[in-house]
Order: C-alpha cells, then sequence, then structure tokens
C-alpha cells in the first residue's frame, strides 16, 4: 500500500527544486497534491508535469492577501490537509553592513511570516494526526557571511517549528523541520552573483562536504515523505539535517 493513499498534501513552493521533486514522490506515494507558486505559468506547467492527481494555486507566500485567501482556495480542491510542506523561500544575500531593509523584508516576509500564517490560516483544515513539515537550513547552526538576515529567517522558522510541535501535541498533529544543506535547486542561480562567482561558491561549498558533492531535490523529498508518513508516527519538535554530513564540518 502507498504510503500516503488517500492523503492529500499541500506544498507551499512547488513548482521547481525541491517542492517539485517533493510533488512527484507524494503523488507516486499515493496522495493528491496541491501546489503554491508566485508564477503562473510556473504553476501551469508544473501541474501539467506532475501530472494526474496534482492542483495548482497561483499564491504569493510574502502577500498576506494570498495567504488569507489560501485556506478557501484549498477547500475547493479538497475538504482537508493531511500533510503541509511549508517549503516556499527565498535566499537573498549580502554582507551585514550592506543589507537594507528591503532585502531583510523580502527574507523575513517570504521566510518567516509568509509560512508563519500560512500554517495559521490552514489550521482549520488540518485533521488531527496531520503532518507539518518546515523547510529551514543548516545554517541556522552556523555563521556564513553575507547570510545575516537569510539565516534569521529561517532561524525563526525552526523556533516555530518547535513551539507549534507544543501547541498542537493534543491533537496529534506532529510538526517537523528539514534542515537542507547543499542542495542542487534553483535557488543558487537567485542569489544574484555572476556565473563565474557562483561556480567558485559552488565549488568552495562541495569541497567541504564530507560526502564530496551537493544533495539533489530527491533527497529532501525522501526526508519529507518520513514525516508525512506514520512511518515518523512517534517523531515531532525534531529537526533533520539532509545535508552531506556539511553541518559536521564547518
Amino acid at each position: 500500500m502507498s504510503k500516503l493513499s488517500g492523503k492529500t498534501a499541500v506544498i507551499t513552493g512547488g513548482t521547481s527544486g525541491i517542492g517539485f521533486a517533493t510533488a512527484q514522490l507524494f503523488l507516486k506515494e499515493g496522495a493528491k497534491v496541491i501546489i503554491t507558486g508566485r508564477n503562473p505559468q510556473a504553476v501551469e506547467e508544473a501541474v501539467i508535469n506532475l501530472g494526474t492527481g496534482a492542483h495548482g494555486i497561483v499564491s504569493d507566500t510574502a502577500n498576506m492577501a494570498h495567504v488569507n485567501e489560501l485556506p478557501e482556495r484549498i477547500k475547493a480542491i479538497s475538504t482537508k490537509v493531511d500533510v503541509l510542506f511549508v517549503n516556499a523561500g527565498v535566499g537573498l544575500f549580502a554582507p551585514f553592513e550592506q543589507t537594507d531593509e528591503a532585502l531583510f523584508d523580502a527574507n523575513l516576509d517570504i521566510n518567516f511570516k509568509g509560512a508563519f500564517f500560512t500554517v495559521q490560516k490552514l489550521l482549520p483544515l488540518l485533521p488531527d494526526g496531520a503532518s507539518v513539515i518546515l523547510n529551514t537550513t543548516i545554517l541556522v547552526h552556523s555563521g556564513l557571511a553575507t547570510a545575516s538576515a537569510y539565516s534569521a529567517s529561517k532561524g525563526a522558522l525552526l523556533s516555530l517549528g518547535k513551539t507549534l510541535a507544543i501547541e498542537l501535541a493534543e491533537r496529534k498533529i506532529r510538526v517537523n523541520c528539514i534542515a537542507p544543506g547543499p542542495i542542487t535547486t534553483p535557488l543558487y542561480g537567485k542569489m544574484g552573483m555572476p556565473e563565474d562567482a557562483l561556480n567558485e561558491f559552488a565549488a568552495g561549498v562541495q569541497a567541504k562536504v564530507p560526502l564530496k558533492t551537493f544533495g539533489q531535490p530527491e533527497h529532501i523529498a525522501q526526508t519529507a515523505l518520513f514525516l508525512a508518513s506514520s512511518d515518523s508516527a512517534y517523531v515531532t519538535g525534531a529537526e533533520i539535517s539532509v545535508d552531506g554530513g556539511k553541518s559536521m564540518a564547518f
């Protein structure tokens, strides 16, 4: 029997990278999957590529009007959300002294504020025993130059996950975090670095990974499946690093 048979999963930021790979796996395991994304064309193309069982909603996690509308739009597709993977995120980097309010807000609005209220607004749709998964980063536990606002936003998200694990335990709703390390996703291409500088940065990161390679979105998807399914029935408030050992080698 498929691990998510009869379940409905919502994946924010599901049009590419980790979100898309997770949607593919959840569909394979029998779930109805609803992805969100802020680009209408990207959402449409992702749903077509995902195939049967996939649904898409154009919704920007940084836009509170969109977040407030999300429950009603989901209810047009499903009456419940058994699995909520809060994956939508952005990584905007700058040296601390060059981090302006716009960059700070862009990181926090999507990575923390949007995530916070996405869970809050969708909570009435989560049945007892549901699973909430938050996508954080191993950078919460280490320092990386230029990542002050990004790391702070993800640190706040990790803290939220632990608090919610306690608050929602009475309803048997499990809340866990996945902390990716270096993963090959479109995020790196959005860092605003010239290609040669980006390649140099990536090579430097890879050299510090004990397994000597970047991870793939599918590695995160497999971890999300574990946390979404009954395989992790006694796991809540946890943070699982998927990083090739990188967090041991800073």
